[in-house]
C-alpha cells in the first residue's frame, strides 16, 4: 500500500493525487518557497550572528586601543 500525500488548505485536506496538474504544480513551487524561506532564514542567522562577532571583535579592538593610550 502507498501512502498518499495530504495538502491541508483552510483546515480543509485534499488528497494531492486528486488535485488538478496545476494545483499539483502549484502546491511544488510553494513547497519549494517554503524550502527557499527556510534556507534564507539559516543564511540571515549565520550573517547575523558573523555581523555582531565582527561588531564585537571591532568595539573590543578600539575600546583596548582606547585603554593602552
Amino acid at each position: 500500500m502507498t501512502e498518499s500525500n495530504v495538502v491541508t488548505i483552510n483546515g480543509v485536506e485534499y488528497e494531492e493525487d486528486a488535485l488538478e496538474i496545476s494545483q499539483k504544480y502549484l502546491v511544488m513551487q510553494i513547497r519549494d518557497l517554503q524550502q527557499q524561506r527556510s534556507t534564507l532564514q539559516m543564511k540571515l542567522d549565520q550573517t547575523q550572528a558573523a555581523l555582531q562577532a565582527m561588531t564585537n571583535d571591532l568595539i573590543k579592538s578600539v575600546t583596548k586601543e582606547a585603554a593602552d593610550e
